[in-house]
């Protein structure tokens, strides 16, 4: 899977969200750890693991 892409689309609005299930979990976190603009995305644990990634509303 192309993180990079997926977190490119978040920036760009082209993705509103994406959800990430816990088997995928550790390998986006490594991607998105890499990614240079990773402060302007936000993820919200959901019931059962899977986590909602965001733009963040926060335009500092």
């Amino acid at each position: 899977m192309d993180y990079k892409e997926i977190l490119d689309k978040i920036i760009s609005g082209e993705l509103k969200e994406y959800r990430v299930s816990p088997k995928d979990a550790f390998q986006f976190q490594l991607a998105l750890r890499s990614y240079g603009k990773r402060q302007s995305i936000t993820g919200i644990a959901q019931r059962g693991g899977d986590i909602i990634y965001t733009l963040s509303d926060n335009k500092n």
